[in-house]
């Protein structure tokens, strides 16, 4: 017999042994001290020990698994084998417990042979995706977007080490579902988005001798702050300041209905207390658990700078008023909490030159990367401060944006809206 035949009846038995058979004596008597695989799998020892731990690995989580030799070569001192493996994932691979998937993989390895032995290793493996995977695609599934095939990025494992290409086909049921319920999340936040855009004023009231300006930044999981305008009999205006609490849908959907009723309410009473009562009692019976609703309401008699209004627990607004910040204060429960709530109703003055700030809790509860927060304080000491300025919410903006620093995340909707005296009421 040849030293060729020799070579390739050794590198053979070696496969079907220590491979098919998962005969770790094999491995001592076919691989001499120092073999060398190339590659090597992150993890393993050089040598023969290297090799039983991958034997071990492979047959732990693939107790069924199926070696076969497809084909075999041999040239001077070395052999080429093509080969084949199958198994059921059915025990731990690297951490990651049975799925019952299906594993077929396909490979060539050429030995280097010396005094009888094999001392060198060149292995180049192809993983196919799992019969499950290609199964369930044919059958209509599919990554998200209904796609009928395997993403590129999933295709392409040049990058990867062996067993993390064998860990990926193993899981990607897994990242199938994390990349589903990330397309959920996404299409939920746009449409909460186009609830919320659709929701509130298209434009902002004119009036003669007053200054109003909205700012709405909606975070990217938007949650429920709204603002709206009521033209009201004998040329009054209602303002309207409000947060639904939570985020995504839900809230979009509360806060559109509030805004829906507090329209509603607006045309048939006068008084922002039996506004706000009106529509308590009508949410009530429908918010969902654990949900509520701030609410202020403002009424404004533009002639004569007189601002009536009632709180359904919001966050107080600022009178700025001989150069200090005024807490606007009147008692009463958030919108949809309890039945048969009564709202105090207050009255203040604006005069010319004087603003007032209603805003959201997402500018106060902003943080910095130190985790302080922006606070109630410091929004009073800035509303002083820029006592003179004509928009209040742009110097609020600037300081909000210095002190949360670059690479702030927002963590909720900021909704600011500056109502400004600019002349001599009459």
């Amino acid at each position: 017999m040849s030293a060729q035949e020799k070579n390739k009846a050794l590198a053979r038995k070696f496969f079907e042994e220590a491979w098919g058979k998962g005969n770790l004596a094999a491995v001592e008597q076919f691989i001499a001290a120092e073999y060398v695989m190339h590659p090597i799998a992150s993890g393993l020892p050089p040598g023969p020990e290297g090799t039983k731990q991958a034997i071990s690995t492979y047959r732990t989580a693939f107790p069924d698994l199926k070696a076969t030799v497809e084909d075999i070569f041999a040239a001077g001192d070395r052999v080429a084998l093509r080969w084949s493996f199958r198994g059921t994932h059915l025990g731990d691979w690297l951490g990651i417990p049975p799925t019952g998937n299906h594993m077929a993989a396909t490979g060539i390895s050429v030995y280097r042979m010396a005094g009888g032995k094999m001392v060198e290793n060149w292995t180049n493996i192809d993983l196919s995706p799992t019969e499950e995977e290609k199964r369930w695609l044919a059958e209509g599934g599919g990554w998200p977007g209904r796609s009928p095939d395997i993403p590129a990025t999933e295709r392409d494992t040049s990058q990867i080490p062996i067993w993390g290409v064998l860990t990926r086909n193993l899981t990607w049921r897994f990242r199938v579902a994390q990349a589903q319920e990330r397309e959920r999340i996404e299409q939920e936040l746009q449409v909460s988005r186009r609830i919320q855009q659709a929701s509130l004023p298209e434009e902002v009231p004119k009036l003669e001798g007053w200054q109003i300006n909205p700012y709405y930044q909606p975070a990217r999981e938007v949650g429920g702050d709204f603002y709206d305008f009521h033209l009201l009999s004998e040329g009054r205006l209602g303002v309207v300041v409000g947060d639904a609490t939570g985020k995504g849908v839900p809230a979009a959907l509360v806060m559109s209905t509030t805004l829906g009723m507090l329209r509603l309410a607006a045309q048939s009473y006068s008084s922002p207390g039996e506004i706000l009562q009106r529509v308590n009692e009508a949410l009530f019976p429908y918010i969902p658990p654990n949900m509520f609703v701030t609410c202020f309401y403002g009424v404004l008699d533009p002639e004569s700078g007189l601002l009536r209004y009632a709180n359904a627990g919001h966050d107080l607004p600022y009178l700025n008023h001989d150069g200090e910040a005024k807490e606007l204060r009147a008692r009463g429960m958030p919108l949809g909490l309890m039945s048969r709530m009564g709202y105090e109703e207050k009255e203040v003055v604006v005069d010319a030159g004087e603003s007032v700030l209603f805003y959201s809790d997402g500018l106060v509860e902003a943080h910095d990367p130190e985790g302080e927060m922006f606070g109630f304080p410091k929004l009073r000491a800035l509303i002083a401060e820029h006592a003179e300025k004509e928009l209040l919410e742009e110097a609020l903006l600037e300081e909000l944006y210095s002190f949360v620093g670059e690479g702030w995340e927002q963590e909720d909707d900021i909704t600011l809206l500056t109502l400004r005296c600019s002349a001599p009421l009459s």
